[in-house]
């Protein structure tokens, strides 16, 4: 049941974080207007806001228009939905659960901005220091384990100067945008322990640089195209979400093989 809940959550939130995709980039508030087509802006009735079931209802098409709609609108949901089921299997009803939804929610329009315009926003970024900080700070009182809020906070600090470092170095090679969310992704992961924090590094180069030999083998890309950070930093961060630990064990079993 509580799995069932969970996934009607992230239906729900789903939806709303194709606005936050939408507009936030077009610096348009999350408010008014209302949902609507954006060919030509008549308003979206409420039966066919409806997660993915409206875009069935209409075959992907607008009611007014008939514009197509694209398919990354249920497939948004449809991803929300399948992160919020693993991210409340994984931590259960516990203290934890809350911070770790907020940030399954927001890594959805992180990635989705910088893979359409290269930005990560500050709008979504900066307050999310805030949240995240209250819900893990409650979590370490909740669970009487204070040590996991500092270390939180010191790992927060340590990716944050350590990707700050990186900008400085090669300004071209990565945005100050990629530092904020560093030390974002270190508060959550710093949370879970040291561990989480270097496979979650590790493993956010590991995609980003495989994506960039991708692109540069198929000539998709050349060395001087500018390719998002942000998708492989937030994707490194999730895999040491769910994964930290046995990533860890079989690293240092290759490293220390037994015998």
């Amino acid at each position: 049941m509580i799995l069932l809940l969970a996934g009607v959550l992230g239906l729900a939130v789903g939806s709303f974080l194709n606005v936050v995709a939408y507009r936030v980039p077009r610096n348009e508030s999350l408010v008014r207007p209302g949902s609507h087509c954006t060919a030509c802006a008549a308003p979206i009735r409420h039966r066919h806001n409806v997660p993915v079931a409206g875009w069935l209802v209409l075959r992907g098409r607008c009611a007014d228009c008939r514009t197509p709609i694209s398919v990354r609108y249920p497939l948004v949901e449809l991803g929300t939905a399948v992160l919020f089921v693993a991210i409340t299997a994984r931590f259960g009803v516990t203290w934890a659960l809350p911070a770790y939804l907020y940030l399954a929610a927001i890594a959805v329009p992180l990635a989705l901005i910088d893979l359409d315009v290269q930005r990560l926003p500050n709008r979504i970024v900066l307050p999310s220091y805030v949240v995240g900080a209250v819900l893990l700070l409650g979590a370490a009182i909740g669970t009487g384990d204070p040590d996991a809020a500092v270390r939180a906070l010191l790992a927060m600090t340590v990716l944050y100067g350590g990707y700050w470092l990186i900008a400085s170095a090669y300004p071209g090679g990565m945005g100050f945008g990629d530092v904020k969310l560093a030390g974002l992704l270190g508060l959550y992961l710093g949370w879970l322990g040291w561990s989480s924090v270097w496979i979650g590094t590790f493993t956010g180069f590991l995609f980003g640089g495989t994506v960039g030999v991708v692109l540069l083998v198929t000539r998709r890309a050349t060395r001087k195209t500018p390719i998002p950070f942000g998708p492989s930093m937030l994707a490194g961060g999730l895999v040491a979400v769910f994964a930290a630990a046995p990533v860890a064990d079989w690293y240092f079993s290759v490293l220390y093989p037994a015998g």
